[in-house]
């Protein structure tokens, strides 16, 4: 590697298993971390940083363990300024093909407080260590925690010092989220001229979220000279968590023509290892959240569908593809347009006629206005529904109220049009299904029989349509009537009067001279 492509890359840094794991609740397993480290290795992550081996002897032995798995990164384990936590991290990571001690002490007035250390003391506290890590082995790493509050006098002379004993990457990180953009570029410029020796050794930035600026401030270290990022998989870490991997490496790969720097990472599995980070950890990624959420390349507006149909970039900055997923969304709900639902039925090989399309798409607006986002089942089940109506629907569902629970007698309200007509009744049943289908019964008298009632969600969660089936038979005759609905009583009653229809067509057929309009029905009004 030349220099000016030294220059060029930015090491990339995951803690996912160290500070990540550190976030309250999201402790993994020794093989779940052997597994998420194996994982970040394949994807091209420079260092790992798989624990703080001293903390418990789990936690040593899944360091070790990774160590002896590794393959391409750099296994880095976390130490104390303390000989014991040195020397215990080196036990463990010695094992792998490269291994690096990493150890830290905090440097603000605030921590100097909390070891009862004078700043000279610190500073020969610092030398010692460094210099003991360094006897063991050439790849050292040292932070000042929270180094952002730390004098800039006392940081310039620490790190200088830390250099001087051995130390090949300083990390200078933004423990409590504290800095702002530019702050993190001047610290790491002030580092760099005042500092004898800081060209010849690599700074690194560790930035937590809890101003939400992590990804920007870790963005202005690197612009401002430090090459290396220190971040975990979907921003996990303690509080409101770390730079996120994903959007450091998004963010230069999309925006190179501005921060033309490198990183060996495989953006393409991104979504992959962002998927077994939230399982194993527990912590779910939100839907909006920036390159792995659920919505980073999903669109609902008619006019983002519309758009994004003619041509993505116009909507789009990145490629699904680019991260790990097989393409766009165009998740369908209220705020899509006609464009959209016609794409997406033609995509599964729904070919429909203009005034097919706008029947189906009033019914389609009409069900997205009761649930969050319509699936591919749900479109199915409308195009169902709309081959019913198509038919000569000599009843029709006009209103339904039902009562039930555990005091009040289960009973429905029914109004139903025959004929064009409307008519109403109430009844009493077991249950609401029961009583509704009495109440068609009464208002539209048949000898045909119940043979099959039938219900399953189309899809998940509990604003699901229902697939309701109604079977009837009647003089051998065999009828089929389905209907979809979110409430599933209602679905219950169309698909009974969907099939009650099926029955007068096949009447028709059978006996054409027959008067089926005929048939008696009992008006409760």
């Amino acid at each position: 590697m030349t220099q000016t492509s030294k220059q060029d890359h930015v090491l990339i840094f995951d803690t996912t298993l160290r500070d990540g794991e550190q976030s309250p609740g999201a402790t993994m397993s020794h093989n779940e971390k052997v597994e998420i480290a194996g994982l970040l290795d394949e994807m091209g992550v420079d260092i790992i940083e798989a624990g703080f081996p001293i903390a418990s002897e789990g936690d040593f032995e899944a360091v070790r363990d990774i160590a002896l798995n590794a393959k391409n990164s750099v296994i880095c384990g976390l130490a104390r300024a303390s000989t014991n936590d040195i020397d215990r991290c080196w036990e463990a990571v010695k094992h792998a093909p490269r291994g690096r001690i990493h150890t830290f002490i905090g440097t603000s007035p605030l921590h100097r407080d909390i070891t009862a250390l004078t700043m000279d003391e610190m500073a020969n506290k610092i030398h010692d260590t460094v210099t003991h890590a360094r006897n063991l082995t050439d790849d050292v790493q040292w932070s000042p925690m929270d180094a952002i509050r730390t004098e800039h006098d006392y940081l310039c002379r620490v790190v200088e010092i830390a250099i001087k004993a051995g130390a090949t990457t300083i990390n200078i990180p933004d423990t409590v989220g504290y800095t702002i953009p530019r702050e993190s570029s001047d610290i790491i410029k002030m580092l760099l001229q005042r500092v004898p020796g800081a060209d010849e050794i690599i700074f690194a930035t560790h930035c937590h979220n809890d101003l939400g600026m992590a990804t920007a401030n870790a963005l202005a270290a690197v612009e401002a000279g430090a090459r290396q990022i220190e971040c975990t998989i979907n921003g996990l870490g303690e509080r409101a968590g770390n730079t996120a991997l994903e959007e450091v490496v998004m963010a230069l790969k999309v925006r190179n023509d501005v921060m033309p720097y490198s990183t060996r990472i495989d953006t393409t599995k991104i979504m992959n290892i962002s998927r077994r980070v939230s399982q194993v950890s527990g912590f779910p990624v939100q839907y909006n959240k920036a390159i792995v959420g659920k919505n980073a390349f999903a669109h609902e507006s008619g006019i983002h569908q519309d758009g994004m149909l003619k041509n993505k970039e116009t909507f789009e900055i990145m490629r699904p593809q680019d991260v790990g997923l097989a393409g766009t969304s165009l998740p369908l709900g209220k705020h899509s347009g006609r464009a959209a639902l016609r794409a997406k039925l033609d995509e599964m090989g729904f070919a429909l006629a203009d005034n097919q399309l706008k029947d189906v798409f009033v019914r389609f607006k009409d069900l997205a206005d009761r649930k969050k986002e319509v699936f591919d089942d749900d479109l199915i089940a409308l195009l169902r529904d709309s081959g019913a109506a198509e038919q000569n629907e000599r009843i029709k569902v006009k209103f339904l109220r039902v009562i039930c629970g555990t005091q009040a007698p289960q009973s429905a309200d029914l109004i139903l049009e025959i004929d064009g007509v409307e008519h109403q009744k109430t009844c009493e049943g077991d249950g609401p299904v029961d009583a509704t289908f009495k109440a068609i019964k009464e208002l539209f008298p048949t000898t045909a029989r119940l043979q099959l009632y039938q219900v399953h969600a189309v899809t998940e969660g509990t604003d699901a349509q229902a697939t309701v089936s109604v079977r009837l038979e009647e003089d051998g005759k065999i009828v089929t009537g389905q209907s979809a609905d979110t409430d599933t009583v209602v679905a219950s009653a169309k698909a009974y009067v969907n099939a009650l229809n099926r029955l007068l067509v096949r009447r028709e057929k059978s006996a054409p001279d027959a008067d089926v309009k005929t048939v008696k029905y009992t008006d409760a009004g």
